[in-house]
């Protein structure tokens, strides 16, 4: 058979190297497929120009992985137009984060196929078989399906309980020369990034995330470092971007893994995404020696009860305390603020920004979002049982419209309210970035005129 698989374009200039996609191409060549991958990311492809590709070229399997959001929503309501138009359409198959908790409403919008419900590298090649043998769809586990005018939703598949048995993703497929060029905090200018996976999934249960699989399971140590080592060694990487949802998910695990970094002489830079609970000063010292440059923490509050309210298990105290032991240690914090949830005000948004001044290091621009209730999440329930949402229709054709708009009022606040106190924290946190790189370039510019700074290489920027 063979198989298309789509990384569709976010408009952004280099992209995040597409992870599920590649895991699931992986898996396929592993069977024998032949897998070919339509980079609509790097090429700014538009839509149309699929249907005129598809009509050239003869697949057997179309996939496409979405993440929820209302600009992927519509991109791939587009993305299925232009496949659904083609001359000898393949079967059509969607996955990812983004349909798999309201699958029959996917299924009947973009007229897909099967849409796959939680981890794919299994799902798809029992799927693949069936449809080779002309076999009923309802005995594969993890999959939701349309015959006609009818959807059909299967059991739930069990989660792969031995990640390290997952072949790494597939990045021969990909242009990764596009890829690691990718710009994080801290990285320089001839440094080459690449994400990865240490882990899959969380074991905290925030309202607002939309993660339908509980629990978190790890790759082993020597796993993880066995890719880094490919990755430095093919593609000349030396930044990873751990892309897991929780790579500081105990203090025993992110001990273990520095250590092994440090014992195999990675020399590496990398980042994480961390919880403040961990953030002690002795696991800061020693994720630094092992080469953490930047950790991204979510905050979303400064007010006890709103955390509470989200069940973040966190308290101000915790925050304010990682924060500062974070800063000590020399590894930029990452601040990940939202506002608009249960028991949030202007006086709760103010706590926000006025943190956010306090400890910013200028290593990001960081601004704050409203809350959005993605399907999926506690809080789209919750929106849906207090009649503040219809359903998953209401919520991607009338409400999401954009995800620095509010979408489903949870406070006391009427929207015009809420959007103006947004636009005044908004205004003190930019022009704090802004004056913050001002005075660092002026402060160049004096170097370079008064000092005679000859290593000074031109006003850029990244």
């Amino acid at each position: 058979m063979r198989i298309l698989l789509i990384v569709y374009d976010n408009d952004s200039y280099i992209h995040w190297f597409p992870q599920g996609l590649a895991y699931i191409a992986a898996v396929l060549l592993k069977e024998g497929y032949e897998v070919v991958i339509y980079n609509q990311d790097k090429f700014h492809y538009p839509d149309e120009d699929l249907t005129e590709y598809l009509n050239k070229n003869k697949f057997d399997v179309i996939g496409v992985s979405i993440i929820a959001g209302y600009y992927q929503y519509r991109k791939l309501l587009k993305i299925s137009d232009a496949i659904n138009r083609s001359k000898d359409r393949p079967f059509y198959i969607i996955g990812g984060h983004g349909p798999a908790p309201e699958p029959e409403f996917f299924l009947k919008k973009t007229l897909a196929d099967v849409i796959v419900i939680g981890e794919g590298e299994i799902t798809v090649i029992e799927l693949l078989k069936s449809i080779e043998n002309k076999s009923s769809l309802s005995t594969i586990k993890g999959i939701a399906f349309r015959e006609g005018d009818k959807v059909f939703i299967n059991e739930k598949r069990p989660l792969i309980k031995d990640i390290d048995a997952i072949p790494f993703p597939a990045y021969e497929l990909f242009p990764i020369d596009y890829y690691r060029l990718l710009r994080m905090p801290h990285v320089s200018n001839n440094d080459f990034v690449l994400p990865i996976l240490s882990g899959r999934g969380c074991p905290f249960k925030c309202t607002f995330c939309y993660r339908i699989d509980e629990g978190l399971r790890t790759r082993s140590n020597e796993n993880v470092i066995e890719e880094i080592k490919l990755l430095k060694a093919t593609y000349g990487i030396t930044y990873i971007a751990f892309g897991d949802e929780l790579l500081m998910s105990s203090e025993e695990r992110i001990v273990s893994i520095c250590n092994d970094f440090i014992k195999n002489k990675l020399n590496i830079k990398w980042d994480c995404n961390g919880r403040l609970n961990y953030a002690r000063r002795d696991v800061l010292n020693l994720m630094k020696q092992a080469g953490c440059v930047f950790i991204n923490y979510g905050i979303e509050s400064l007010d006890d009860r709103v955390l509470k309210n989200m069940k973040k298990g966190l308290t101000t105290k915790q925050i304010i305390r990682g924060i500062e032991a974070t800063l000590n240690a020399g590894i930029s914090p990452g601040f990940n603020i939202i506002f608009g949830n249960i028991g949030d005000n202007k006086d709760t948004l103010n706590k926000g920004v006025e943190f956010l001044l306090k400890y910013d290091d200028g290593a990001q621009m960081r601004t704050i979002r409203p809350v959005t209730p993605y399907p999926g999440s506690e809080l789209y329930y919750y929106g849906i049982k207090k009649g503040l949402l219809k359903d998953c229709e209401d919520f991607y054709e009338n409400k999401h419209t954009n995800s620095d708009l509010l979408s489903v009022n949870f406070t006391e606040m009427s929207e015009e309210q809420f959007h103006s106190c947004l636009l005044e924290a908004n205004n003190r946190l930019i022009t704090n970035y802004f004056q913050k790189k001002l005075s660092i370039t002026l402060k160049q510019a004096e170097k370079l005129y008064l000092e005679k700074d000859t290593s000074f290489r031109g006003f850029r920027q990244l």
